[in-house]
């Protein structure tokens, strides 16, 4: 029974985030802090999801804490997602074929 409760909870918290807004915002938000604000809430979202797994996701913390620097530094040097993704991967073999 407590297991049918949860998922209400959880059903009603996901529905109140999302319809809240659209209910009581009705004009155009005009401050520029809250709109940079909500800009950004998807870029670091996605970043808070996914540099922990890229550490994790690898046999040694050391070999994704590399290949995440390589990755950062290819894309800022203005490589496309499938060469930061091969030197990415590249990386983590290396380094865990060293670290053993």
């Amino acid at each position: 029974m407590m297991l049918y409760a949860y998922i209400f909870v959880m059903a009603a918290v996901s529905y109140a985030i999302r319809a809240l807004p659209m209910t009581l915002i009705r004009k155009p938000i005009r401050s520029r802090f809250i709109r940079s604000f909500l800009y950004y809430v998807p870029y670091v979202t996605l970043a808070v999801m996914t540099f922990p797994a890229i550490v994790d996701a690898t046999q040694s913390p050391v070999a994704g804490a590399l290949a995440l620097v390589v990755g950062l530094l290819a894309a800022w040097f203005g490589a496309g997602l499938m060469p930061v993704a091969v030197l990415c991967c590249v990386t983590v073999f290396l380094a865990e074929s060293i670290l053993r």
